[in-house]
């Protein structure tokens, strides 16, 4: 779950605390890790990554979940057909590509697909890697269309706020933390 600013992250207890110190710029909850962007690069990590930690091992001693009940349910791929070439582009994503990139703290999001072209959203460390197109467009871009030939192409689209199942929010707990220039 990709909170931007301070502002959405109202359905999140965690990135609200993870906000208020200063520095952070982003946070994203991946399923079993956590990044933070900084904002901006001359600032050290050895000044705030003390008071990340702390705030994050407090937070979870606390016992509170990770994301409230104040999160609207969001699917927006939900309403889409589920035919076979969709089904085959959502496994390969989920079996290849989202595991590689959750490890460099990032994820991306299945959102569409329309005329040929897969419409993906890239979060956490990978919305500010200087590498994100190269990512899109070598390796996702060709993993797909070297896999399901009806696939022409890949593009990115952007959400302020990124919604996914709850489920594994409530009470998770994580053992990754990504902190980013």
């Amino acid at each position: 779950m990709d909170f931007p600013n301070p502002a959405s992250a109202y359905c999140s207890p965690l990135a609200r605390h993870l906000f208020r110190i200063e520095g952070v710029k982003s946070v994203f909850l991946g399923p079993d890790f956590i990044t933070i962007t900084k904002e901006n690069e001359e600032m050290d990590w050895n000044v705030i990554k003390p008071d990340i930690y702390a705030t994050i091992m407090d937070f979870f001693s606390l016992g509170l979940p990770v994301v409230t009940d104040d999160a609207p349910r969001v699917d927006p791929a939900a309403s889409e057909e589920e035919d076979e070439v969709v089904a085959m582009i959502k496994e390969l994503l989920d079996t290849r590509i989202r595991p590689t990139v959750q490890e460099d703290g990032g994820d991306v999001l299945y959102k569409g697909f329309q005329d040929g072209i897969v419409q993906l959203n890239l979060q956490g460390s990978c919305t500010s890697c200087p590498s994100s197109i190269i990512t899109l467009k070598s390796g996702i871009q060709n993993m797909l269309q070297f896999y399901i030939p009806e696939v022409e192409g890949v593009e990115q689209v952007r959400y302020s706020l990124e919604l996914l199942s709850m489920s594994h929010w409530c009470h998770g707990s994580f053992s990754h933390f990504f902190l980013i220039a």
